[in-house]
């Protein structure tokens, strides 16, 4: 990748980017809230379920597909329909439609409003970015997030928050890897915990996040 690229990607993918990250928990809020997750541990295990078998996965193989693809709306109409709760939903749709109009704006790239990772993955390609590189990437700052919104749910210091999300590395370039070789048909989770929790959070009274 040429520095220009990535400067691009890790523009896009900072926290910094005003996709509105930070709002979202991924149903992390009413995990914590009902006890599955208390400490350390149970976050890294937690994490590693979201990134391997729940919407990590999906959303790296989403993205791969967008990347590939020359008409996205059908891949993009799938990632909105597997969310397994309204929240999930506005989660992708939201954040996705804020990411492109920023690229938009700034990139002048023909890319409309979609869910987050088809977003990304249809501009990464225009862009002429390198996919395994936007993959890696937008996995740890998926995670990242997740961290951060731990941090402010729990007794979780930024060293050992950074611990998890270091320990995770070996599971993102595996997942990331496993994703560039699967299409559409390879798409599925086992993570019900998560989805549980995401269902669940619409009614969470009091709550700081979206999902």
């Amino acid at each position: 990748m040429r520095d220009a690229g990535l400067l691009t990607l890790t523009q896009w993918l900072s926290p910094a980017y005003p996709v509105g990250a930070f709002a979202w928990s991924h149903g992390l809020e009413r995990a914590i809230a009902r006890g599955d997750v208390t400490g350390r541990d149970d976050l890294a295990d937690w994490l590693s379920a979201v990134l391997a078998q729940g919407a990590g996965r999906t959303d790296a193989i989403l993205l791969c597909e967008a990347y590939r693809a020359q008409d996205v709306s059908a891949i993009a109409d799938l990632a909105a329909a597997l969310a397994p709760s309204r929240e999930r939903r506005m989660e992708t749709l939201q954040q996705g439609a804020a990411f492109a109009a920023t690229t938009r704006a700034v990139w002048g790239l023909d890319l409309p409003d979609m869910a987050f990772p088809v977003a990304v993955g249809r501009a990464a390609a225009l862009a002429g970015l390198p996919l395994p590189p936007v993959l890696q990437v937008w996995l740890q700052a998926f995670l990242s997030n997740l961290v951060q919104a731990a941090q402010r749910l729990m007794p979780l210091g930024q060293t050992e928050g950074q611990r998890i999300l270091a320990g995770l590395a070996p599971a993102i370039l595996s997942v990331a890897a496993a994703a560039e070789a699967a299409t559409l048909d390879d798409i599925g989770s086992a993570t019900f915990a998560v989805d549980t929790a995401s269902m669940q959070h619409e009614t969470q009274q009091p709550r700081i996040f979206r999902s």
